[in-house]
């Protein structure tokens, strides 16, 4: 943290867009986060539900709160009614199930001193129930896992390149000048995907390349003080939400691969360890091809030096895939009996990618009541007349 800085959380508007507008996990959120006291935070919400979240902000009585409202529930256009609002020098979008630390804003104002940067990106970990049954515990476990995956994707590739598979937008901030800029707002309502469709999902996902494919420096803090927890489905609904992940990785970074491909340059480390992974990392099929070719090649081996051989490859498939994973193991010992399951379903999501790659056009949530209502608007047709446009000022690319 630097010793005099220059902004503070007065400089700090937070957004949150949310479908239901209340309960007691929104109650929490936002209570958490007006106990770090930024300049202000705006709920936006759907109309249906505006009279609730005007309840909700009534229960908390802060002349820090505001409520807006949009017609769908979406959240790019939920982020864009709220943009003109914002005064201050710094836009933190926070989804309505997250809860801060009360040392959070310092941490993500830090990179923003340096004008270089245009957002910053934090880390983040599940929130564990208090009295799990044993499914929602194994769900849970998994859904620990992939945070925490994520986690070390991204402290790694910062430190290796300055590079980030995404900004979560689970709790992010941008300079709020990036966000006013007309051209942006331009490009992300009318996002297009294979010339074809709009897209109004993805939203994390598209400022991440906006701010990449614009000289922007994107950073992360992977600290305690910055840490944000958060809830992920708890039961069979969780692999409804590793598709929706799974279809928006593939869709982005495609995007980022093989259309913008700013990433190639300014990126390769990012590019090689996380990008280039969507399309070359199937765990089922590569083990299973190492242990092949390792079979064919030893068998001119004694058995002896042919079963050492290949406990030594198990052991290295094994660490490269418990590495990454070793801090949870830490902090919580008694889920290291649970290992058998991260393994069984490392393989088992293969399935739920390739899935997703036959299903792009596809958004639709599956996870949360009511999220759907208004899925048709999260990626609609395009007019063909928009088509013959689109395609004639994009020469091919696949997305804006």
């Amino acid at each position: 943290l630097p010793e005099d800085p220059r902004l503070c959380p007065q400089d700090v508007t937070v957004v949150i867009p949310s479908l239901q507008g209340d309960g007691g996990q929104l109650l929490e959120t936002i209570r958490s986060i007006l106990a770090t006291e930024p300049f202000q935070v705006i709920l936006v919400t759907i109309q249906a539900q505006e009279e609730r979240a005007r309840l909700l902000a009534k229960e908390l009585s802060s002349s820090k709160l505001r409520i807006c409202s949009v017609l769908q529930a979406n959240k790019r256009r939920q982020m864009v009614r709220a943009i003109p609002e914002i005064q201050t020098k710094v836009t933190v979008f926070a989804d309505d199930d997250v809860t801060w630390p009360s040392t959070l804003l310092p941490w993500m104002l830090a990179p923003l001193e340096d004008e270089r940067y245009g957002g910053v990106g934090t880390n983040q970990r599940l929130r564990r129930a208090d009295s799990p049954n044993w499914q929602q515990r194994i769900w849970s476990y998994l859904g620990a896992l992939y945070l925490e995956r994520r986690n070390f994707d991204c402290a790694s590739c910062m430190f290796m390149d300055g590079g980030l598979p995404c900004l979560s937008g689970r709790t992010v901030a941008y300079r709020t000048s990036i966000l006013l800029d007309k051209e942006f707002t331009e490009q992300f309502t009318h996002e297009e995907w294979l010339g074809q469709y709009q897209l109004n999902a993805d939203d994390d996902n598209f400022i991440t390349r906006w701010l990449v494919s614009h000289g922007q420096r994107i950073s992360y803090q992977h600290h305690k003080q910055a840490e944000v927890l958060t809830t992920l489905e708890d039961n069979p609904k969780f692999l409804k939400q590793c598709l929706r992940w799974s279809r928006s990785n593939w869709r982005s970074n495609i995007t980022s691969l093989f259309c913008d491909r700013h990433i190639w340059k300014h990126q390769p480390w990012s590019t090689y360890a996380v990008y280039l992974t969507t399309v070359s990392h199937w765990a089922l099929l590569w083990d299973y091809l190492l242990i092949t070719l390792y079979l064919e090649m030893a068998t001119s081996w004694t058995s002896d030096n042919r079963q050492c051989g290949l406990a030594i490859l198990a052991g290295w498939m094994f660490l490269s895939k418990f590495l990454k994973l070793m801090g949870h193991y830490i902090r919580y010992p008694a889920d290291f009996l649970l290992l058998p399951v991260s393994i069984f379903f490392g393989y088992f999501h293969g399935l739920i990618k390739g899935y997703a790659m036959c299903s792009l056009n596809v958004t639709a949530w599956g996870s949360r009541e009511g999220a759907d209502d208004d899925d048709a608007y999260r990626m609609r047709p395009v007019s063909s007349k928009h088509q013959e446009a689109l395609q004639y000022r994009n020469s091919g690319c696949y997305t804006q």
